[in-house]
């Protein structure tokens, strides 16, 4: 995908939802379906059942590769995730254009500016007094643990129990580093997930966050069955999630150009 075409929130790529450092990962063995959700979405699967995989495999088909994460280095991408909380693309491009103006575009050099002088720099991302405090507590933390190259040496579970302990770094923004960033196979659920499988009755949609990202990984691992990279899968995926909910399954959902309609139960 080019530049463009990645943003959040209200742009082109979903709003990382930043927080305080949360609990590392968990299994919540909550049920996906109440009892009687399960019955009346029986009746419909019999028509309309689809697997995650075919799901992709549909998206793709109707938009082709959309190349995500566009960045020079693997901290970009770190910056652009921390940066896209709540906020389009296009106006992290700019911060981060000014970043890479400032010749600042490194952890070490984030920290020595002021923090006043780095909330200039990333003003267009918006909430820009927060979000300077947040870069600066990643690049701390960053710069302690050794930098992208010993962070890399780390599991897939310790690296996101790492970032969650920043403060500032929720769940799907950690997520998006670790996907982006790292390359690990780690699906990152936010709100035109949520919105996508429930109407497709795939999930009830309100999960908590770990047990919908979890069982998706899951579902994606068996039906898979070996024959597929996770991280690239995974990769794509989240990219035609995001291009799906920001263009055709939007709160009011445009289900004539929709090329999951007809395996929708919401569509029928």
């Amino acid at each position: 995908r080019t530049t463009s075409r990645l943003g959040g929130g209200g742009g082109e790529r979903p709003a990382g939802r930043g927080g305080d450092g949360q609990a590392a990962v968990r299994s919540v063995a909550t049920p996906f379906f109440t009892r009687q959700s399960r019955d009346a979405a029986a009746q419909v699967h019999r028509r309309t059942s689809v697997s995650f995989l075919k799901v992709h495999d549909l998206l793709l088909e109707a938009y082709g590769p959309q190349r995500w994460w566009p960045a020079r280095t693997p901290f970009e991408v770190m910056v652009g995730a921390v940066l896209t909380q709540n906020t389009a693309w296009t106006n992290v491009e700019k911060a981060i254009a000014k970043l890479h103006g400032a010749g600042v575009m490194e952890a070490e050099l984030i920290l020595k500016a002021p923090q006043r002088r780095v909330a200039a720099w990333i003003r267009s991302a918006g909430y820009f007094n927060v979000k300077a405090r947040r870069l600066r507590n990643f690049c701390a933390w960053y710069v302690e643990h050794g930098g992208e190259k010993r962070l890399r040496r780390l599991e897939t579970a310790v690296l996101r129990h790492e970032l969650l302990s920043v403060n500032g770094i929720g769940q799907e923004t950690a997520d998006d580093i670790l996907l982006y960033a790292f390359h690990r196979p780690v699906f990152v659920i936010d709100a035109y997930t949520r919105r996508i499988f429930s109407r497709l009755q795939m999930l009830e949609g309100d999960e908590a966050y770990d047990t919908m990202r979890e069982h998706i990984e899951a579902r994606l691992r068996r039906e898979t069955r070996g024959k597929r990279e996770l991280a690239p899968l995974f990769n794509e995926y989240h990219a035609l999630i995001v291009r799906h909910g920001k263009d055709i399954c939007k709160p009011r959902p445009r289900c004539e150009s929709c090329r999951l309609a007809r395996r929708c139960p919401a569509a029928i």
